[in-house]
């Protein structure tokens, strides 16, 4: 009787190659069949500000009621690593990807190589400065930055020396501070005598550039703080300096901020988004855009001010 006859030795090595490829086949079905809801990446700029953190509150919520999946993490203003971020989810294949670019001329190879992907772009809060995004939701910072500035100059009488914690490489920034300056420009006698990056808009480092301005010697009358980090790093070092006729204006309107307004310190007044609306419209127009609906290319949503005069009539 003759012996059974033996697999060929030159299949073996092709079979442990094709093993895996077919776990991940079949772990990719298994995954299609437990969930049809849209899969959607997120990459926030920093989930450490209390703006991000009120954002993703408002993702989740709109994901929640819309039968959505999100796939939430954040670049903690590292290019490299939400460049990474959005690779991976492109690799993932995710239904559609959301950024608040860390930098919005540094993200746009990533939305490109989503866009070459097949995969819909959406950005929040931020802007990228190029690739193909569907839609931008956003609070309109040039209005207020322009509030801002129009408030500062009724306080000042039309004339003064104004610094400016800036954050020249992010977009919304550049809007607000746009819309301050244009604001200040119809008055002669208010000069912009400084306006020195802070560097993630931290607020130890708004309070190391304020102490860097007040020690120059130059003549100041105010700051406007570009985020609420800024303004409050600011607000301590003129404290800390006993420069109590320095006014201070910020952005945000944190709980933190919105307290000092309210006790009458040198943070006279606040522009105020609203993050958690800004979170809820992105999911809603991202859901719309899987539908198929037409979506506008920017949605803009209104920001108003806060003053110790607002938070009273509040109470």
């Amino acid at each position: 009787m003759s012996s059974p006859r033996q697999p060929r030795i030159w299949f073996r090595p092709f079979l442990f190659l094709l093993l895996p490829a077919i776990a991940l086949y079949v772990a990719a079905c298994a995954r299609a069949r437990e969930s049809d809801r849209p899969q959607v990446g997120v990459t926030l700029l920093t989930e450490a500000h209390v703006f991000y953190q009120d954002l993703k509150r408002g993702l989740i919520e709109a994901a929640d009621s819309l039968g959505v999946d999100l796939h939430i993490v954040a670049g903690e203003w590292d290019l490299a690593r939400q460049t990474a971020q959005v690779q991976n989810f492109i690799t993932r294949g995710m239904d559609a990807i959301v950024i608040a670019p860390v930098n919005s001329s540094g993200i746009v190879s990533a939305v490109e190589e989503a866009n070459d992907a097949g995969i819909p772009v959406f950005t929040a809060d931020i802007a990228a400065e190029g690739g193909g995004v569907r839609s931008h939701v956003a609070s309109d910072n040039w209005q207020g930055g322009r509030l801002l500035g129009e408030f500062l100059v009724e306080r000042l009488d039309g004339r003064g020396n104004v610094a400016i914690l800036d954050q020249p490489t992010v977009a919304s920034v550049i809007d607000r501070v746009a819309g301050f300056r244009e604001a200040l420009a119809d008055y002669p006698d208010i000069q912009i005598v400084a306006a020195p990056a802070v560097e993630r808009g931290l607020r130890d480092v708004a309070k190391e550039k304020t102490d860097n301005l007040l020690a120059s010697g130059r003549p100041l009358d105010a700051i406007f703080g570009s985020n609420d980090d800024c303004a409050l790093g600011a607000l301590a070092a003129l404290q800390a300096a006993g420069r109590t006729s320095v006014l201070v204006v910020g952005y945000d309107a944190t709980p933190e901020a919105r307290t000092a307004i309210a006790s009458g310190t040198q943070l006279i007044a606040d522009a105020v988004q609203d993050p958690v609306a800004i979170g809820r419209r992105t999911v809603e127009v991202v859901v719309q855009a899987l539908s198929d609906a037409e979506v506008p290319a920017v949605v803009a949503v209104p920001v108003s001010l806060v003053t110790q005069d607002s938070l009273v009539a509040r109470e």
